[in-house]
């Protein structure tokens, strides 16, 4: 097992959620955060001290508030703090490793102002496992896709790094940094397998691309 890396029956039952839409985690992928609300100072301060654990998870415009915010999706990710930085202005520059998904079974009372949860591991038992297997990814038509929808989106992209990145990598890198839509993300995040994310992925930027290609004022909603 990789250095860190959490054994099933370690996991926490309960941990601190950052809510932040648009924001995906994806098991084995890093996402860097700029920390700087005083809540969310307090929950890396409290991660630090506690297995530098905590989750990232989406509001959900459609699920009903409470007392403690707005309503949230049902399926986060639990990440692993592997990066810390403070900067001078007081804000704590991040990368946070992504471990497993889970669902939302309670949630908690917040603690110094940010969100808590009790979390169910049950519907992803594969997630923490590292044995490579086959992706299923559909690599030349990603790569396609990619092209048309970077074109229409006018990214620049370092295809050479992009091309020398394994399946997975380069689905749940692609997963991750593509700016769609909260609820595609979210879609991209609940994906049962690997490959079911690849096909979901590849469907995503079909559809970008194709919808950069309408006329002002038409564009694919």
């Amino acid at each position: 097992m990789a250095a860190f890396h959490p054994h099933r029956d370690a996991l926490p039952a309960e941990f601190a959620v950052f809510p932040l839409s648009g924001a995906l985690l994806l098991p084995r992928g890093k996402l860097p955060l700029n920390i700087f609300e005083p809540r969310y100072l307090a929950m890396i301060e409290d991660s630090l001290a506690n297995r530098r654990l905590f989750a990232m998870i989406q509001p959900d415009p459609h699920g009903p508030a409470n007392k403690h915010g707005p309503g949230l999706y049902q399926v986060g990710c639990l990440g692993r703090l592997s990066s810390f930085n403070e900067t001078d202005d007081g804000h704590f520059l991040i990368a946070l490793t992504g471990l497993t998904r889970f669902a939302v079974a309670e949630e908690l009372p917040s603690r110094r102002g940010y969100r808590r949860v009790r979390a169910d591991y049950t519907a992803y038992p594969g997630d923490l496992d590292l044995t490579p297997e086959p992706s299923g990814v559909e690599r030349e038509a990603v790569l396609i896709a990619l092209k048309a929808y970077f074109a229409g989106q006018k990214f620049d992209a370092n295809w050479d790094a992009i091309h020398r990145m394994p399946d997975e990598s380069l689905v749940v890198t692609l997963s991750m940094v593509c700016p769609f839509e909260p609820a595609e993300k979210q879609a991209l995040l609940e994906a049962p397998t690997e490959a079911d994310r690849a096909a979901t992925l590849l469907a995503l930027l079909q559809m970008g691309a194709a919808g950069s290609d309408l006329p002002p004022g038409r564009q694919a909603s």
